[in-house]
């Protein structure tokens, strides 16, 4: 079967594989048809990798997929031929100190396919077919979009974000950084209840995009820097602000933005970046971080799948896995894009 493999930076190949295994009892085989090029697969690479995580040996790419029920195990129910799913990528031990007491996202043995965090590396899911366990797929309705199924993965870290924050209905939240997960943070705050959603950027590009997933105010920072001064005034007007942009510039005017009282969300992978403390002290902020996802990957399914949230606007282009090259340097041109994907045979 075609896969998309990567062997080091910008060493992208389109490679045939062994095709996926017959499905076991308890097990359900996926035709991949659509696949989202996600950050950390960006970082694989224009990179290699980042920070000590690096390629040391050939790694399928990809942990955002959706696709069709090919074959189905003994002793699966709910599933059938044909169906249209998602696959989660998130696979935690169940048995360490942390899944146990309820915080399966922070799992001390975590596998999460498409990382070289682990050697032998953790294969994606960038490959025509999977055999895998039917508890890590969520299924569509049979008129659903598998373009925006494949989002679900990326929608389950912003709900799981939103989580983090605690009750939004009727609060005014600020957005820093409107890529992927910016603008996805933004649907999902609307979806909680957010009165007012103010966004951030430093370009018109996503910006207009934050508009369409439900901003009721943008500004791009580089042409205006001081667009956040009216919600910096009396110890700030924002009640709940997610840094989404990973940029350490980004801090201090998110602090300076959120009241007294207030709560950021970090949901941003960047480089470490110096915190105002004394401004977090004196405000009396709570900092929270956000880090993938579980349960939320189930409920981001059912909100694509009843169309509760419009993704469309996310969508900047499907490229053909022979593409596959020019799909990530696309997707790597944040003036152009947003979310591309892979579509594999079947789409």
């Amino acid at each position: 079967m075609k896969a998309i493999v990567i062997h080091g930076a910008r060493d992208l190949r389109i490679e045939r594989m062994a095709p996926a295994a017959q499905p076991g009892p308890g097990e359900v085989q996926v035709q991949v048809t659509n696949g989202g090029i996600c950050g950390s697969d960006l970082h694989y690479y224009l990179h290699g990798g980042f920070g000590a995580i690096r390629i040391r040996e050939p790694m399928a790419l990809g942990h955002e997929v959706s696709g069709v029920v090919a074959a189905v195990g003994a002793g699966v129910e709910g599933l059938a031929v044909g169906d249209k799913v998602a696959v989660n990528p998130s696979r935690p031990c169940a048995r360490c100190a942390y899944c146990l007491q309820g915080q399966p996202n922070q799992c001390l043995d975590m596998r999460f396919n498409g990382s070289a965090m682990r050697m032998p590396h953790e294969q994606g899911l960038f490959r025509e077919s999977l055999t895998l366990p039917a508890t890590l797929v969520e299924r569509f309705a049979p008129e659903a979009d598998l373009a925006l199924a494949a989002m679900t993965e990326p929608l389950a870290v912003c709900l799981h974000a939103v989580r983090q924050a605690g009750s939004l209905v009727g609060k005014t939240v600020l957005v820093a950084g409107c890529g992927p997960i910016g603008c996805l943070v933004i649907a999902a705050a609307r979806l909680a209840g957010a009165t007012r959603i103010i966004a951030t950027d430093i370009s018109d590009t996503p910006l207009g995009v934050a508009r369409n997933m439900g901003a009721d105010e943008t500004h791009n920072l580089a042409s205006a820097p001081e667009a956040l001064s009216p919600v910096q005034r009396d110890k700030g007007q924002i009640d709940v602000s997610f840094e989404c942009s990973g940029a350490p510039q980004a801090l201090g005017g998110l602090l300076n933005a959120t009241r007294a009282g207030g709560t950021v969300v970090l949901v941003g992978m960047g480089g470490d970046a110096p915190l105002p403390l004394q401004l977090a002290v004196a405000k009396e902020l709570t900092l929270r971080g956000a880090f993938r996802f579980h349960e939320e990957f189930a409920t981001a399914a059912r909100v694509i799948s009843e169309g509760r949230i419009d993704l469309r606007p996310l969508l900047t282009g499907v490229h053909d896995a022979d593409d596959a090259v020019a799909a990530f340097d696309l997707a790597a041109d944040k003036t152009r894009a947003m979310k591309v994907q892979i579509r594999f045979s079947g789409s």
